[in-house]
């Protein structure tokens, strides 16, 4: 269930009930691909650092350790200890990133597994199979997420495709959550708007898919290559033809400013690899933009990464310390820097809350815009 508590512009304040627990949004999804997030964070880090949803995918814990396996053991969330929401993503974007791997058909995508070479056959039916395998609280609908400066002929050829996929989705999710052994028998489905950087072909899509009466919808096919200002502007044209009663997810994104701007649009949801995957490479992000611990004047830096941080990583050590241990390769500089970028992430979602709450999000969002605009001059 889905409860609009507040809205400031077009922002939306809400609650999402699910069988794993109530997530509060907007809210950022901790992105665990293949059921950890990379950079040695545990579930029980997750806890800690105020992660209310985590997201893990479809493709790769099928081609490893195996979606079957994982249904043998309990499901998703035992597998990994986590009690709270997981969001599956159907495989659909590797559709799109594993372009030089698969073939396409009505039937569905034909790929080469990336680990080993050997031939996976999955369209709409196999994706919704390996998701309630996982019992995931949220899965995602099997599409096709093309290029955003695609042919346009070819991207309303790929929409009438994944509409299509959409339909057998539903069917197929219906009867897995009718079946005795099923891990989740309440798994929710949300569907997938594409439609490349053309209005018209995502407003018919937006359209249609509402007709289906989803649990919620997602806009996909954004960060795969337009500008920024093309993501907001089809966040412009298409959110409004979306339900607002719903939760919209704006897939694969992103920055905060890019969160910030979405938010402004209506989008509830958002996930992202770059807070683990920069953490990674010592990037951390702080209210004044993102600095790189690798630069040479942090060296004999005392200060935490951002006073007045309350992560694990600010409230026991030092920028200087930090520093060393990626310079020593030693893993823990690199779980530090993810284990803060996470919990920035997570709070930059509690802090837009509190302003949709207040009624004046609008000015919130411009003057935190304005400090990592004004502010963000460490980038490399």
């Amino acid at each position: 269930m889905y409860k609009i508590l507040a809205t400031s512009g077009n922002a939306k304040r809400a609650e999402f009930t699910t069988v794993h627990g109530t997530v509060q949004t907007p809210v950022f999804m901790n992105v665990g691909t293949v059921a950890a997030i990379k950079g040695a964070v545990a579930t029980t880090d997750l806890q800690e650092i105020g992660t209310q949803i985590e997201l893990s995918n479809t493709y790769h814990l099928h081609v490893r350790t195996g979606d079957k396996l994982i249904k043998e053991l309990g499901g998703l969330h035992k597998f990994m200890n986590w009690d709270k929401p997981i969001l599956t993503d159907s495989g659909g974007f590797q559709v799109f990133s594993l372009a030089g791997l698969r073939k396409i058909k009505e039937e569905g995508v034909t790929f080469q597994s990336h680990i080993d070479g050997h031939k996976i056959f999955m369209g709409p039916e196999e994706s919704m199979q390996i998701q309630s395998n996982l019992g995931s609280t949220i899965a995602m609908a099997f599409d096709e997420c093309a290029p955003a400066k695609a042919d346009r002929n070819y991207v309303e050829k790929s929409v009438a495709r994944t509409t299509r996929w959409l339909e057998r989705c539903k069917k197929e999710m219906d009867r897995l959550n009718s079946l005795e052994d099923t891990v989740n028998p309440h798994q929710m489905l949300f569907g997938i708007n594409q439609g490349a950087v053309y209005d018209d072909i995502r407003i018919e899509h937006a359209k249609r898919i509402t007709e289906m009466d989803l649990d919620g919808y997602a806009v996909g096919g954004l960060a795969v290559g337009e500008t920024h200002e093309e993501m907001y502007h089809v966040l412009d044209k298409v959110v409004p033809y979306l339900p607002k009663e719903k939760p919209t997810y704006l897939m694969g994104v992103g920055t905060p400013a890019n969160i910030l701007e979405a938010v402004d649009r209506g989008i509830d949801f958002f996930d992202c690899v770059y807070p683990s995957r920069n953490g990674r490479h010592g990037h951390v992000y702080t209210k004044f933009g993102k600095i790189n611990l690798f630069n040479a004047k942090y060296e004999k830096d005392l200060a935490p990464i951002e006073e007045g941080c309350n992560c694990p990583a600010c409230r026991n050590y030092s920028r200087a310390y930090i520093r060393h241990l990626l310079k020593a390769k030693e893993m823990l500089g690199m779980r530090l820097c993810v284990l803060h970028n996470l919990y920035f992430y997570n709070h930059l979602m509690t802090d837009i809350r509190g302003a949709i709450e207040a009624g004046n999000y609008k000015s919130f969002k411009d003057e935190r815009l304005y400090l990592l605009k004004t502010y963000d001059k460490d980038k490399k």
